[in-house]
């Protein structure tokens, strides 16, 4: 992949295009590495206006596409509005040329709109993977991850793990030292572990408390101030004067979970930010979120999560916590 092109066009990302610059321009602080060629391409070579109020000439049009080794779509700062439709008809046609593509963050939009994505995996910034899914039924939209592909077709979410992916194809085409020379250079992980439910916020009921009218916001507000309680179906729907099979409809109506899911996502978010905000032991953090030990816990966590509890709390917390 010595030939990457980087199609830009009216609202592309600047950092997510300063990702790919970083990655792919040669820089003589980087020796012994390939001779990397990167074509910035836009419709006509016209001038665009890139995010924050950046502007920036192509110096290729989009037909440069088709002579790369790789073809990297930065994100947009507004993804839902309509682009020039050169734009994903080139990124489809470099790819039935045999070239590699990738997206960073919401470019997956554009590569759903070139059909590249219909029946495969992908991703995208949590925040963008519904509405990724709602446009295009036909993908199989996983927010969880921070990166996917096959088959010469690759997605990233948010931001950082855009040079995950951008890292990770380096390293595939060119070896790890290569990968880790660049990292090295931008002063970022050659390699990172986990997926993008390490970093979604958590939820916090908003349809009333243990004193609103509705009773399962009265139920769920008792279950999230007492985790460590050994909570069964039963017990909850008990709180809410139902039946079980009751409660538990009306729980899925309401969340889109099942009470016991519920109950697990809970813990584990609990779990996170025990990790985060505390200095308690692992044990300790398990004890109070229900889990009973931390042997418990790490499956659950690492599940949900994609790092280990410790791991975790290493990578917010430094290197030095426990």
């Amino acid at each position: 992949m010595l030939t990457v092109g980087c199609p830009v066009f009216d609202g592309v990302r600047a950092f997510d295009y300063a990702v790919i610059g970083e990655v792919w321009d040669n820089r003589p602080s980087r020796p012994g590495l390939p001779d990397f060629e990167l074509r910035v391409c836009g419709p006509s070579g016209a001038r665009v206006r890139l995010g924050g109020g950046l502007e920036r000439v192509p110096d290729h049009g989009l037909d440069a596409l088709s002579g790369c080794d790789l073809v990297v779509v930065p994100g947009m700062e507004r993804p839902f509005e309509p682009r020039d439709p050169a734009v994903p008809a080139a990124v489809r046609a470099a790819h039935e040329r045999g070239v590699t593509v990738a997206s960073l963050c919401a470019g997956a939009f554009v590569l759903a709109e070139a059909g590249l994505l219909d029946g495969r995996t992908a991703t995208t910034h949590w925040a963008l993977a519904g509405e990724l899914a709602r446009r295009f039924p036909a993908v199989d939209v996983r927010p969880e991850v921070l990166f996917t592909g096959e088959d010469g077709i690759w997605t990233s979410a948010g931001v950082a793990a855009g040079i995950d992916l951008c890292l990770h194809l380096v390293r595939a085409a060119h070896g790890e030292r290569a990968a880790a020379s660049i990292a090295r250079a931008m002063v970022t992980a050659p390699f990172r572990s986990g997926g993008q439910a390490q970093f979604i916020p958590s939820p916090v009921p908003e349809d009333g408390g243990a004193d609103g009218g509705d009773p399962l916001a009265r139920a769920r507000a008792e279950v999230l101030a007492t985790l460590d309680s050994p909570w069964t179906v039963r017990r909850m729907a008990g709180l809410a004067l139902m039946s079980e099979r009751s409660f538990a409809r009306r729980f899925v109506a309401a969340t889109g979970t099942t009470p016991l899911r519920w109950l697990l996502e809970q813990r584990v978010l609990t779990a996170q930010r025990l990790l985060e905000e505390t200095d308690l032991p692992v044990d300790a953090v398990a004890v109070r979120c229900g889990f009973g030990s931390a042997v418990s816990l790490r499956p659950a966590f690492t599940a949900r999560v994609g790092v280990a509890p410790r791991e975790y709390r290493r990578a917010f917390r430094g290197r030095d916590a426990g």
